[in-house]
């Protein structure tokens, strides 16, 4: 049989690739990897056969037929409604999910359940970017342009985003250009910068203030752009006044020298962009930091000017389609808002139920996290393609209330960390064993066939939501397991909406069609945004005036250190796929602290000794990698391994006060050799 063209299960640059009946992969060339493959890439296939993948439903941890596990699940949903209400039941979804999945998820807690308890861990990659994106243009669109838009640019700032490891072939669109990275550490991705700002940790928003100021006294504005296009320039240069190149030096940590060359390459370049990811977002303040740097665009004249722009890079591989169609606690299909009377309406006549039956907004991520088995919070809660035991900021807190649960369901194709928890386990499909779409970083829809058949026994998540439905007393036919079928119904719901996908069909993705939403019926989507206006009514961007406040946490005598949490090149998320896969653990296998060797001394650690990392809410164990380069005020840790050396253990939950972002990026440390040598 011929190859089957698909895409990666990893990140949102949703690379091209095939797979054939061997489950051979081998890049193909596709806009947005130019044929290129990461070493995650050339694996993806490995995971599909890992030794302890799951292929039977576990009840208790012992095997058992599918019917006796989804009876079971069903009997114990409806005695907590039951005795609770349908508050007493959540949901936890994720960015990893098909649109397919996304969307029926978010109808099965809505209908099925009737909670208003769900919310997904794109909470805590996308959501500062996303509040900053609506608020600044009225949309949010990771990349509202296509991503070969950027391969001729002249000058790229990234902030707070390691592409190098993270999407390897993304790199191929920025040959070209004059690359500034704004990074406390010296990363791969800045290894490859004419600048690097090597800022302090919790400082972006200060640093975007100050290169403002840069531009506004330098001359470097475009006024004709900031009269014609925007509004609130005015009250935004109030208080970026304040942050003359000194004070922004004495704040960041960064040069005075250096804040004058970055913001002279972004204004000589023809061509320019102002790219923002993680490491910019998840803050406390995130979404101020996002708009700090949204208004440095602005003044620049970048967003919707042809060869230039402002985007966030998406992380998850449907991160984007995933906060679009109703995983979110406050959002319906299409980007609507739950909120909303006429999108309650809309929705609701498409699903064939009483608007007034469908829940109001629940908890954010973390907090329903933790309410998990308090008095007032769910009793029982279903988690599809999420690992929060280990991704959830204060996660030995987390996984205490998931303990605390009366009934943990986790649908997965391996025995994540959550799934070790759980009281029902779900084994279900992957990537190349089922069809559904992606919707990746610049908004393009994309069809990820299926290639191989799943092992005897496994569903798919489709099937899983239908068949529990139903036992909850739905009808069959309004919970289709089929993808192209709910694909179809996902069209109509998003009918209207911000995220318009009524214009797209299986049959035009089969055919190859670039389609980026909106994409309304009769339509060919619209890959290039904000060309002409805006989408606030009245077509203009808005400039937000924004404050730097600094980290929840900041370093004091007691943890005199700032930790900053990122990822590696080999792993993925929580890394339950890819610690699995042989090549990639053994090219990281162990948790590791980047430290200055000057401060690593200071702490009686020396390059390989095992350290303790430990902050306010718990402790990591870790290899010290004693790094020339690192800040002597900062150390890092990646985020992909699990039980004590779960970097989450010491994140801080403190949350943003409008998208509900934890603060992964920076909390208060200190440094201690650990008792005893030996692999954690």
């Amino acid at each position: 049989m011929p190859a089957v063209a698909t895409h990666c299960p990893y990140c949102a640059l949703q690379c091209g690739m095939t797979v054939d009946d061997t489950a051979v992969v081998q890049p193909r060339q596709f806009p947005a990897n130019r044929g290129g493959l990461c070493q995650k890439g050339w694996n993806a296939a490995a995971v599909l056969t890992v030794p302890d993948r799951l292929t039977r439903p576990l009840l208790h941890g012992r095997p058992v037929d599918w019917d006796t596990a989804l009876d079971f699940i069903a009997e114990r949903l409806r005695e907590i409604r039951d005795r609770r209400g349908p508050d007493g039941v959540a949901v936890f979804g994720s960015g990893g999910l098909t649109n397919e999945k996304a969307y029926l998820l978010g109808k099965f807690a809505r209908v099925a359940l009737g909670t208003s308890q769900i919310d997904y861990n794109g909470r805590f990659c996308m959501s500062a970017a996303a509040a900053a994106g609506n608020r600044a243009f009225g949309v949010d669109r990771g990349l509202p342009f296509p991503v070969t838009d950027l391969a001729e640019a002249d000058a790229v700032l990234l902030v707070g985003a390691n592409v190098a490891e993270t999407m390897p072939p993304f790199l191929s669109h920025l040959d070209s250009a004059a690359l500034i990275v704004v990074d406390p550490r010296r990363t791969a991705t800045a290894e490859q910068a004419k600048l690097h700002l090597a800022n302090r940790p919790g400082t972006d928003l200060a640093l975007a203030l100050g290169l403002l100021h840069l531009a506004v006294t330098e001359g470097h504005v475009d006024r004709s752009y900031v009269d014609d296009r925007t509004s609130g320039f005015a009250e935004a240069w109030q208080l970026a006044v304040q942050w003359w190149p000194e004070r922004t030096e004495r704040v960041t940590g960064v040069s005075a020298a250096d804040q004058r060359a970055a913001i002279g390459l972004l204004a000589a370049a023809g061509n320019a962009y102002i790219l923002t990811a993680r490491g910019t977002e998840q803050h406390a303040s995130g979404v101020d930091t996002v708009s700090a740097w949204i208004n440095l665009g602005l003044a620049l004249g970048l967003p919707g000017r042809p060869g230039s722009g402002f985007g966030c890079l998406t992380g998850q591989g449907n991160g984007q389609g995933g906060r679009e169609h109703g995983q979110k606690s406050d959002q319906l299909p299409g980007y609507r808002k739950l909120d909303d009377p006429a999108a309650r309406e809309h929705v609701a006549g498409v699903w064939g139920v009483p608007a007034e039956s469908l829940p109001q907004p629940g908890r954010s991520a973390y907090e329903l996290l933790d309410a998990l088995g308090t008095v007032d919070g769910p009793e029982a809660m279903l988690v599809f393609g999420s690992n929060p035991a280990v991704s959830a900021p204060n996660a030995r807190h987390i996984t205490e209330r998931m303990s605390a649960l009366d009934l943990l369901v986790v649908a997965d194709f391996v025995p994540s960390e959550t799934a070790q928890l759980a009281h029902v386990v779900l084994p279900v499909t992957q990537w190349a064993e089922e069809t559904g779409t992606m919707t990746n970083l610049e908004g393009r829809i994309l069809l990820r066939r299926k290639a191989l058949s799943p092992p005897p026994g496994v569903h798919t998540d489709l099937w899983v939501l239908r068949e529990l439905a139903v036992r909850l007393g739905q009808p069959a036919h309004r919970f289709p397991a089929e993808p192209e079928a709910v694909f179809d119904e996902l069209r109509a719901a998003s009918a209207g909406g911000i995220a318009d996908y009524s214009g797209i069909s299986y049959q035009r993705l089969r055919r190859g069609d670039a389609l980026h939403w909106p994409c309304a019926r009769g339509t060919n989507g619209t890959p290039r945004l904000f060309l002409d206006r805006f989408a606030h009514p009245d077509g203009r961007a808005r400039f937000v005036p924004v404050q730097h406040r600094g980290p929840a946490e900041p370093a004091d005598e007691a943890y005199p250190l700032l930790a900053t949490t990122g990822r590696v090149l080999a792993h993925y998320q929580s890394g339950a796929q890819t610690r699995r896969v042989a090549e990639l653990a053994e090219a990281a296998g162990e948790m590791f602290v980047e430290v200055h060797p000057d401060t690593a001394a200071q702490a009686g650690l020396a390059d390989g000794d095992l350290a303790v990392v430990e902050s306010r809410r718990g402790e990591v164990l870790a290899r010290t990698r004693a790094v020339p380069s690192m800040r002597l005020d900062t150390v890092f840790l990646p985020f992909h391994f699990p039980g004590a050396a779960r970097a989450n253990l010491i994140t801080n939950p403190a949350l943003d006060p409008t998208s509900r972002m934890p603060e992964f990026k920076v909390c208060a440390v200190r440094l201690r050799p650990a008792a005893g040598e030996g692999d954690e």
